[in-house]
C-alpha cells in the first residue's frame, strides 16, 4: 500500500513539472522549446500562466458532492439520494468526497507555492511582482481556508515542492492546529492585500482574485479564530469598495448571473456544446423532477428555460425548519422565489406539498445532460455584512451596530427591520437564521454551524433525512483524513475523533 501511495505522490510532482511545459505554449502553436521551473519565470506572461494553474483544482472540487457535504448535511436542507456523503456514510477508510477535497486542496496549495516561489525569484520589477504575489497568496489562503474548514487541523507548508525529497518531507507532516494555520495566513495577507488595487472583484481583469477576496478571507479566518476586531477591520475595507448593499439587485444571487458587482469570489464555469468547457453538475440536483421525455415539462409544468435535454437527479429539499421558521411561502421574503419553487409562471407543480423544489437560484438554463455552466457563488458582499453583524454581536458592545448590519440584508429582502434588542443570545440566533435565509446553497452552512459549535445538534434535530439522522455523529463535523494519507505520513496524521466512535480503521 505504501508503494502505491508513493507512486501517487510522485505523480503529483510530475504533474507540477508538466504544468510549466504546458503553460508556456498554446494549442495552436508549434512547440519549439520546453520550459522547466528553473527557467520559466522570466516574463509577466509566464508568471500569469503559472498563476492560472492555481485555479485548476477548484473545478474538480466545487461540484454537487461538495454542495451535499457543505449544505445538504445541515439544518436547512437534505437530499434523499444514493450519494453516500448525503447520509454521512463516511470513515477514514472510505472518506468519500473528503478524498477529493484533500487531493485537490493540496494540489492547489502545491501549485500556489510553486507560483509564489517562482514569482519571488523572477527578474520582474517589484511593482510588477506585487499584484502577482498577492494573487498567489490569496489563492493559497483560500485552499487552506477550505481544508481547515473541511478537515479541521491539517498539515501546513509553504515550501516549493521542487524535488521528490522535499515532497517526502512534506508528506511526513502531522496536523497543525487550524488556528495557527489561520494566524499565519491572516498575517501574510495583511502584509500584502492593502498594497493591491482596492477594487471590487467584478473590476479585476478576467475575474481573478484580488484585494476583495483577500479581505474576505482575512475576515472569514479571523472569525474562525474569534478575532472579531480583525474581521471587522477587514470587512470595513470591503465596505469602502462596495458601498450600499441596496444598489445590488437581489436577483443577482442566481448562479446563472456570473461575476455580478456584488460578487467577491466565484468558481468560474462555462459550457459551449462541442467546445472547450469547464463545467460542473450541481444543477442536476437542483431542479424539479421528473422531466417528461423529449419535453421541457418538469413535474407537470413547462419550464422552457430548462430545456429538454437535462438530466435530473434526486434533488435536495429544504427542511421543515427552513420552510416553517426561516422562509415561508407567504412570509413576504423576496428571496423565497429564488431559493424555492412551489410553482412556475403561475402553474403549480404536481408533487409539491409543504416542501418545495429547489428554486431558480440554482437552475442552469438549457442544461445539456448534467453539464452545468453556472458559476458558483462562494463569497458575496451580503455575506460580509452579516459577518460584521455577527462580530459586533459576539463582542457584546453595541447592539444597535449589530442590528444595523443585520437589517441591510433584511431590508433588501423585503422582510423589514429586526425588532427591538432584548438579549445577545436572541440577536445571535436571528443572525444565524438570516445567514441561512440569505446564503442557502452557497457552500457555507455547515462551516457556519461548525464554527458556532452547533452543527451536530442543529442538524440532528432538523434534518429531513432519516438515513442521515441514523448515521450522524459529533465526529462528522469535520471529514476524516483519508487513511491512505495517514499511512503515507508514517502515522504522523491521525483520525482520533473518528476512532472514538468507530475504532481504528487505518491499516497497520
Amino acid at each position: 500500500m505504501k508503494t502505491m501511495i508513493m507512486k501517487k505522490r510522485k505523480n503529483w510532482l510530475i504533474a507540477l513539472l508538466s504544468m510549466f511545459a504546458l503553460a508556456s505554449c498554446s494549442l495552436e502553436e508549434e512547440t519549439s522549446s520546453f520550459s522547466t521551473p528553473d527557467n520559466f519565470y522570466q516574463t509577466k506572461a509566464q508568471c500569469l500562466s503559472a498563476l492560472n494553474s492555481c485555479y485548476i483544482p477548484l473545478n474538480g472540487t466545487y461540484n454537487y458532492t461538495l454542495f451535499i457535504a457543505t449544505e445538504a448535511c445541515t439544518d436547512i436542507m437534505y437530499i434523499n439520494s444514493g450519494t453516500l456523503d448525503s447520509r454521512l456514510d463516511i470513515s477514514p477508510a472510505k472518506p468519500r468526497h473528503g478524498e477529493t477535497v484533500w487531493d485537490n486542496g493540496y494540489k492547489g496549495v502545491m501549485y500556489c507555492n510553486a507560483a509564489i516561489n517562482g514569482i519571488e525569484n523572477s527578474p520582474l520589477e517589484e511593482d510588477e511582482k506585487l499584484p502577482l504575489l498577492g494573487e498567489g497568496k490569496i489563492m493559497r489562503a483560500f485552499y487552506y481556508y477550505l481544508l481547515t474548514s473541511f478537515f479541521g487541523d491539517v498539515p501546513f507548508y509553504t515550501e516549493h515542492v521542487k524535488d521528490v525529497e522535499t515532497q517526502q518531507k512534506i508528506g511526513r507532516l502531522g496536523r497543525m492546529s487550524a488556528m495557527a494555520t489561520r494566524e499565519y495566513l491572516i498575517k501574510e495577507l495583511l502584509e500584502i492585500v492593502p498594497l493591491m488595487d482596492q477594487v471590487r472583484s467584478s473590476e479585476v481583469e478576467t475575474n481573478r482574485t484580488g484585494a476583495a477576496t483577500g479581505w474576505m478571507l482575512i475576515a472569514k479566518m479571523a472569525m474562525w479564530n474569534k478575532e472579531w476586531n480583525t474581521a471587522i477591520d477587514a470587512i470595513s475595507k470591503l465596505e469602502e469598495m462596495y458601498g450600499d448593499l441596496g444598489k445590488y439587485p437581489l436577483e443577482d444571487v442566481m448562479f446563472r448571473y456570473k461575476n455580478t458587482p456584488e460578487s467577491i469570489f466565484e468558481i468560474q464555469h462555462s459550457y459551449v456544446a462541442g467546445g472547450l468547457n469547464y463545467t460542473s453538475n450541481l444543477a442536476s440536483i437542483c431542479m424539479p423532477i421528473t422531466r417528461r421525455s423529449g419535453t421541457c415539462e418538469y413535474d407537470g409544468v413547462e419550464i422552457p428555460e430548462l430545456g429538454d435535454k437535462s438530466t435530473c437527479w434526486t434533488p435536495w429539499r429544504p427542511t421543515a425548519y427552513f420552510c416553517q421558521n426561516l422562509q415561508t411561502k407567504i412570509g413576504g421574503d423576496l428571496r423565497a422565489k429564488y431559493n424555492m419553487a412551489w410553482e412556475y409562471n403561475g402553474h403549480a407543480f404536481k408533487s409539491v406539498a409543504t416542501a418545495p423544489w429547489p428554486g431558480p437560484k440554482f437552475w442552469c438554463p438549457y442544461l445539456d445532460s448534467s453539464r452545468d455552466g453556472n458559476n458558483y457563488k462562494i463569497f458575496r458582499y451580503a455575506d460580509a455584512l452579516l459577518m460584521k453583524a455577527e462580530c459586533y454581536c459576539q463582542l457584546e458592545q453595541d447592539p444597535d451596530i449589530a442590528i444595523k448590519y443585520l437589517n441591510m440584508t433584511r431590508r433588501r429582502a423585503g422582510i423589514g427591520d429586526y425588532p427591538k434588542f432584548r438579549t445577545w443570545a436572541r440577536l445571535m440566533d436571528e443572525i444565524q437564521k438570516e445567514r441561512g435565509r440569505e446564503l442557502i446553497g452557497e457552500f457555507q452552512r455547515k462551516f457556519d454551524l461548525v464554527r458556532w459549535g452547533i452543527w451536530y445538534t442543529q442538524t440532528y434535530e432538523n434534518t429531513g433525512s432519516s438515513s442521515l439522522k441514523e448515521n450522524i455523529r459529533p465526529c462528522h463535523e469535520y471529514y476524516p483524513i483519508p487513511d491512505t494519507q495517514v499511512v503515507y505520513s508514517g502515522y504522523a496524521l491521525d483520525n482520533k475523533a473518528y476512532e472514538a466512535y468507530y475504532g481504528s480503521t487505518t491499516p497497520q
